[in-house]
């Protein structure tokens, strides 16, 4: 091996040891934030199963002795939970659904198709995402009471279909915008018409990131808690969320108790996060590739 060669190397050793080295902070950085994430559902996950007695003797900090599962079995059956978990998923798998394929429709129209007006019908739909929820209030209020859907599942479905599919359009309509126009243009060639060139072309091609919206819009249609309380007055159509705030409110738990409604609140839709983390993962790293 020559100087120069020898030289080369060294230079190139020192350069992937500065950029490992760079990594380090990243990682150390990423942990801690994955701790400040995983510590509150752990600590919320031990206190679940403590008795009221070990609770106020040793805090919330330490060990249980034992499995206490009355907490638990006492807010299933305060608050009817079997229901109310029925409530939530049907609510937000339907908007999840509804919203992807509202959302698809219209991207195509406007990423795709290129409608007049396009600009204009985006920055629609980007006010419509930063409109506050409280604004919605009375008049879906209202709506809901004229047309007869109020306390209803249907009703919450269509809201918040809409609203999501708002955010879901914006998204794809960027995404279609840059569809490659070659492959449009050979299906069109090949006899192909509007709806075959949308479903056997665009949606196969986009299926990473409608899974991506599939996701987000599950979980965060699970989580509201504003319109579904407002719209959703009776026990039989409550949703999990709506629960554990009117119950919380009447103050008729113990700490316990609130921690095992709380574990049982958030534990689905992590479930649903865990069974769809390969294709939120799939679809986000094809999306940096784009």
């Amino acid at each position: 091996m020559t100087a120069g060669e020898a030289g080369r190397t060294t230079a190139g050793e020192a350069g992937r040891t500065t950029a490992a080295l760079r990594r380090y902070p990243v990682l150390i950085a990423l942990c801690v934030a994955a701790l400040f994430m995983v510590v509150p559902f752990l600590i919320v996950t031990v206190n679940a199963f403590k008795s009221p007695t070990e609770y106020a003797q040793h805090g919330p900090l330490s060990l249980p002795d034992g499995l206490y599962t009355q907490g638990i079995e006492d807010f299933w059956e305060r608050v009817d939970f079997g229901r109310k978990l029925v409530n939530s998923v049907l609510i937000s798998g339907s908007v999840a659904v509804l919203a992807v394929v509202l959302s698809v429709l219209n991207a195509y129209a406007i990423g795709i198709g290129r409608i007049r007006f396009r600009t204009w019908v985006l920055a629609f739909f980007v006010l419509a995402n930063m409109l506050p929820q409280e604004a919605l209030v009375y008049p879906v209020y209202y709506l809901s009471k004229e047309v007869g859907l109020y306390d209803t599942r249907l009703s919450v479905i269509i809201v918040f279909t809409v609203i999501q599919a708002a955010f879901g359009t914006y998204l794809l309509s960027a995404v279609l915008g840059r569809f490659p126009r070659e492959i449009l243009e050979a299906a069109r060639i090949d006899g192909a018409n509007t709806w075959q060139v949308l479903w056997r072309i665009v949606v196969p091609v986009s299926r990473p990131t409608l899974g991506v919206l599939l996701v987000f819009f599950f979980i965060w249609t699970w989580n509201e808690f504003l319109l579904p309380l407002v719209m959703l007055i009776s026990n039989d159509n409550q949703t999990v969320s709506v629960a554990l705030g009117v119950l919380q409110g009447q103050r008729l738990m113990d700490a316990t108790m609130t921690n095992a409604a709380a574990l049982l609140g958030v534990l689905p839709a992590i479930v649903f996060f865990l069974v769809f983390q390969r294709t939120l993962t799939r679809g986000i790293a094809v999306g940096a590739v784009k």
